[in-house]
């Protein structure tokens, strides 16, 4: 009878308690690092679409100081913080505008722990 125990117990397959609150505090850790940056990346998602309407506003004719009045309007409307008008590089070439911007965003975890967060967002508008 003992070796059919024996036997049972080393077939028997599974998470144990222990890993599986490992895993379980694994899983929960990932999640709230995605939780803290959505705000970033909601931040850059709104970025990418703000600059292509600069750039064809750009294209439109309107000069580097009306662009970037307009996208104060638009980030103040869209919540975004990280980045301000002057921040915008905005060329024009055989008449094409093009409009640039990167920035940096850190994000808490915990304690002294932080994620950097590195964005470029780029358009460009007109004839080429």
């Amino acid at each position: 009878m003992r070796a059919d125990n024996i036997a049972v117990a080393r077939s028997q397959r599974g998470l144990t308690l222990i890993s599986t609150l490992i895993v379980g505090c694994f899983l929960a850790f990932c999640l709230y690092v995605g939780f803290r940056t959505v705000p970033a990346l909601n931040e850059y998602f709104a970025m990418q679409r703000i600059v292509g309407v600069i750039a064809s506003e750009g294209a439109a004719g309107a000069s580097p100081t009306q662009m970037r009045r307009s996208f104060e309007r638009y980030a103040y409307t869209d919540d975004i913080v990280s980045v301000t008008g002057v921040d915008l590089q905005i060329a024009r070439a055989s008449g094409v505008t093009y409009v640039d911007v990167a920035w940096e965003r850190k994000v808490p975890v915990a304690g002294n722990v932080s994620l950097l967060l590195e964005f470029n967002a780029s358009s460009s508008s007109g004839r080429q």
